[in-house]
């Protein structure tokens, strides 16, 4: 079997579709995307195609080593992330070549539904009660909220008891039985999240993810040290190398690598194992596709150490079977490969050139706020 052909596919919202075709008739899927640089990163998967046509897509591993190595110039949102669709797209094709899920190559899925949690949020503590309680009577165990899109880096009590207060009606919305992830998104300074830290700890959060931004470890060391609330970080962590200070300086419990961004399910079995041997959870971040999504199940599904699973998107006129939502919960996939099938004439109505601008948001006096 050889590649012939890779295929990038443009879907609005904001996804890039890899279709890598082969000379026996089989495809494979996978999701290289860097949000807001679409057409960047689909050229360089044509530029790692040079490298690929030809060659035989069921040497995994060897092909991973050879594009992410042989360039010199190695990591990055860009290259890492065509790097990560071309791994699903070679996962999905061994799996049906030898019609099994990509689980069942990975050593047998360890568990029978893969835990999802719910996004919710609201402009006041009634909001966000009413959307906890929502989400539970539709039988979520945990949710994921977040502070508003402009912080400053050092914040008024107004601020904090506001933000606060929303997470403390969150908590009697969702009652004590349903955990709350609280994403700071990187827009906190370390001296902020600290604050906002203690005053969160009697709601009793399941984590705060990116308390700051990852650039500087020992700013997430000295967040983690400061409060018993465990810490989440990895969405822009690419490879197992950009989690390895994290892991060894002990500022996370719960990492995020993203299978888009991180390096494939490759990449993201061997991060969830280094993961392990330090007992941290892995929680795959995944604000993309339904094709990102299925190789992040395929991944939940042999990782003793999974914790949950983020999702904006089952599949719903993109597949041909859309993924099922069981009471906040995913069945594991038994399909052969990525265990999904993309409905080729649906998606046609979902094309687009590719353009998406990363939201820009600004401060009162007119400077950029992190989005």
């Amino acid at each position: 079997m050889r590649i012939t052909k890779l295929e990038t596919i443009f879907l609005r919202p904001r996804w890039v579709l890899l279709k890598m075709h082969t000379d026996e008739g089989l495809v494979g899927w996978g999701e290289p995307i860097v949000e807001g640089w679409s057409k960047a990163t689909a050229a360089a998967v044509q530029e790692m195609g040079r490298y690929l046509i030809g060659q035989d897509p069921r040497r995994i591993e060897h092909h991973w080593q050879v594009l992410y190595r042989s360039g010199f110039y190695r990591g990055g949102p860009i290259l890492c992330s065509a790097l990560s669709g071309i791994d699903q797209a070679l996962w999905d094709i061994k799996g049906k070549a030898l019609g099994v899920p990509v689980h069942e190559l990975l050593g047998g899925a360890v568990r029978e539904k893969i835990r999802i949690y719910k996004g919710v949020g609201g402009e006041s503590p009634e909001d966000f009660r009413e959307a906890g309680r929502a989400a539970r009577e539709a039988g979520f165990t945990a949710v994921k909220t977040g502070p508003p899109r402009r912080v400053r880096f050092l914040e008024t009590p107004a601020f904090v008891d506001g933000f606060v207060g929303n997470i403390e009606a969150l908590r009697e919305g969702v009652g004590p039985d349903v955990d709350i992830g609280i994403d700071f998104h990187g827009r906190v300074s370390p001296a902020l999240a600290i604050r906002l830290a203690k005053a969160l700890e009697p709601v009793h959060p399941l984590f705060i993810e990116e308390p700051c931004l990852p650039e500087n470890v020992d700013a997430m060391v000295t967040v983690a040290r400061s409060t018993t609330i465990p810490i989440a970080t990895g969405e822009r962590l690419f490879t197992r190398y950009g989690f390895r200070e994290v892991l060894e300086k002990g500022a996370a419990a719960v990492l995020q690598p993203d299978l888009s961004h991180a390096g494939g399910i490759s990449e993201v079995r061997k991060i969830a194992a280094m993961a392990e041997t330090y007992y941290c959870a892995l929680a795959p971040h995944c604000p993309l596709g339904p094709v990102a999504l299925a190789a992040c199940l395929q991944v939940d599904a042999v990782t003793p150490n999974f914790l949950c699973q983020e999702q904006v998107s089952l599949g719903e006129g993109y597949l041909k079977v859309p993924l099922v939502d069981e009471a906040g919960h995913i069945p594991v996939p038994h399909g052969p490969g990525l265990g999904i099938e993309v409905d080729e004439e649906a998606i046609e109505s979902h094309r687009y050139d590719g353009s998406w601008e990363t939201p820009r948001d600004w401060h009162d006096d007119g400077s950029l706020a992190d989005w």
